[in-house]
């Protein structure tokens, strides 16, 4: 995904220049934040319901959760906050898609050892 690509750039550099204050937590509260926000642009380029119940059955939702899911008429940043849609698209696979992890990066460019 081209947008993975610019949000590495930028957290990259980001942490580069803000990573020598101790935000450990702040990273983690804004990985947090990307995570449900991908989620949701992810959610949204699923547009029609067949595209949406099939991809959450290929990340391997059971029937019902998906039918459930895919066709509820709730706000894309509502169900991307979903425990279904969490278990579909999870931090790992994120991560496989190309999305740097943020608390790592600040791990090895600022550890303590």
């Amino acid at each position: 995904m081209e947008i993975i690509k610019k949000i590495n750039q930028i957290t990259v550099g980001w942490i580069n220049y803000y990573g020598i204050s101790r935000m450990k937590s702040f990273i983690l509260e804004t990985q947090q934040w990307l995570n449900h926000r991908l989620r949701q642009i992810v959610w949204k380029r699923w547009k029609k319901v067949r595209t949406r119940y099939a991809m959450l059955r290929k990340y391997g939702i059971d029937h019902e959760d998906a039918m459930k899911l895919a066709n509820s008429r709730k706000g894309y940043w509502r169900i991307s906050r979903t425990a279904t849609l969490h278990r579909a698209i999870t931090k790992e696979k994120l991560i496989k898609w190309g999305l740097k992890d943020m608390s790592q990066l600040y791990e090895r460019r600022y550890s303590r050892g």
